[in-house]
């Protein structure tokens, strides 16, 4: 398997599927690219935003880790790498992030984003050597379920309370969940796959018409946008290894690999090859994309959903096109226009996305229970959801000393405890 693969040009007929290896003529290539770009770009810029990071450096990074995850599977496995919302929950925690604006302890959470990341490429050598059946077994859909619907449940408080610092703020909370939910329902197409995104900007302009035409709110202020250069160096970060930071993050791990394991499945279906032999070299991948991210300032990384849906209206799996992405990102990273036109959303604006896309990982989770069936007449799934879901939306805290293990690391673990110690043998 070689590091960059050679692919086979096609042409774009009709109902063509055109393979991991194989690509369209570059054009065609590089629009595809530029498309999955703006798939991941509503996603990959929000998370960060609500950590508080630099979203130059994130999607910069973004570009970075793609092509590092590109090389480690030899370019086999189509995937965009981008911002994992499963490190929101813990970074807030972490570095007591209230927003909105820079994060002011970002330190700490980068350094638990590498140690994350470090978790995550150890995981990924033990599965190149042995496989993946003890990954399955030790994190079976009913304890995964669990752990990404509580990462949503637990964050829902932060737009509710701290986002909506007055009533028409709060208003506005709610035109802004209306607009994705009218754009999710009522639009087709590439439209209704940026629901997040175009739901976002019709809730800005809504805005802007209240505030800076009408005076009801603090208006948008825009004089960044003018001010901010076209071309510049993003705003690096140093991270800082904090032993109460770095056990509150690592077991992220746990849920990026149950993504990941979950992404080359679907996409093994979708192409009718299997791509269970790259699993492990895409955990170390995607592990050294997160190091590398935490290092620089920037997000954990994880495959995106979005890019698998891109994926399956096409039935262009080129791995080729996700190069294409990964290059524009990194030119976006480097432009301070593009940095201030996202810190000009209205804070009220991002509040309403975040109501729905904390809503969507919990929903999330529930869906990987009804995809695998999880059966809750049996009552060690029963209680492993149950006891799981409540550690984490209650916040349940246990302390060790000076250290404390939050709602979403007290719900981490303990799903995968309870499922050890209650599941059946036999």
């Amino acid at each position: 398997m070689s590091l960059i693969p050679h692919w086979r040009e096609v042409a774009a007929t009709p109902g063509r599927v055109v393979a991991p290896d194989e690509r369209l003529p570059w054009p065609q290539t590089a629009a595809m690219g530029v498309q999955h770009v703006i798939a991941m770009f509503g996603a990959t810029v929000l998370a960060p935003l609500l950590m508080g990071f630099d979203p130059n450096v994130a999607i910069l990074m973004s570009g970075i880790g793609t092509l590092i995850f590109f090389v480690m599977v030899g370019g086999q496995v189509p995937s965009y790498l981008g911002s994992s919302f499963a490190f929101i929950g813990v970074v807030i925690a972490a570095s007591g992030y209230a927003g909105p604006g820079p994060n002011a302890n970002l330190g700490v959470a980068l350094g638990g984003i590498i140690v994350c990341g470090l978790v995550y490429t150890l995981i990924g050598l033990v599965v190149m050597g042995i496989g993946t059946k003890w990954v399955e077994a030790l994190m079976p859909p009913v304890v995964t379920g669990a752990v990404v619907a509580v990462i949503g449940l637990n964050l829902a408080g932060i737009p509710i309370k701290n986002m909506a610092p007055t009533g028409f703020d709060a208003w506005m909370q709610a035109v802004t969940f209306v607009c994705v939910g009218l754009v999710a329902v009522y639009t087709g197409g590439m439209t209704q796959r940026l629901l997040i995104l175009v739901g976002l900007i019709l809730a800005s302009v809504v805005y802007a018409v209240l505030t800076n035409g009408l005076g009801l709110g603090k208006p948008i202020d825009l004089s960044g946008i003018a001010g901010a250069a076209w071309f510049g160096a993003p705003k690096f970060a140093a991270p800082v290894f904090d032993g109460k930071a770095m056990l509150l993050i690592a077991p992220v791990a746990i849920i990026l690999v149950a993504e990941n394991l979950g992404h080359i499945k679907a996409v093994s279906a979708m192409t009718g090859r299997d791509l269970d032999r790259y699993m492990g070299r895409a955990f170390v991948g995607d592990g050294v994309a997160t190091m590398v991210s935490g290092a620089s300032g920037g997000t954990g990384v994880t495959t995106y959903a979005e890019n698998i849906g891109v994926m399956a209206a096409t039935k262009i799996y080129s791995t080729a096109m996700f190069v294409v992405a990964a290059l524009i990102a990194i030119l976006l990273g480097f432009s301070p226009k593009f940095g201030a036109l996202i810190q000009a959303i209205p804070l009220a604006v991002m509040g309403g996305v975040s109501i729905v896309v904390f809503g969507l990982i919990a929903v999330a989770g529930a869906k990987i229970w009804v995809d695998n069936r999880v059966d809750f007449s049996d009552n060690t799934n029963l209680i492993v959801a149950a006891v799981t879901l409540v550690l984490g939306t209650g916040d349940f805290t246990l302390r060790f000393g000076g250290f404390a293990l939050g709602g979403i690391g007290t719900a981490t673990f303990g799903a995968i405890a309870l499922h050890a110690l209650l599941k059946r043998r036999g």
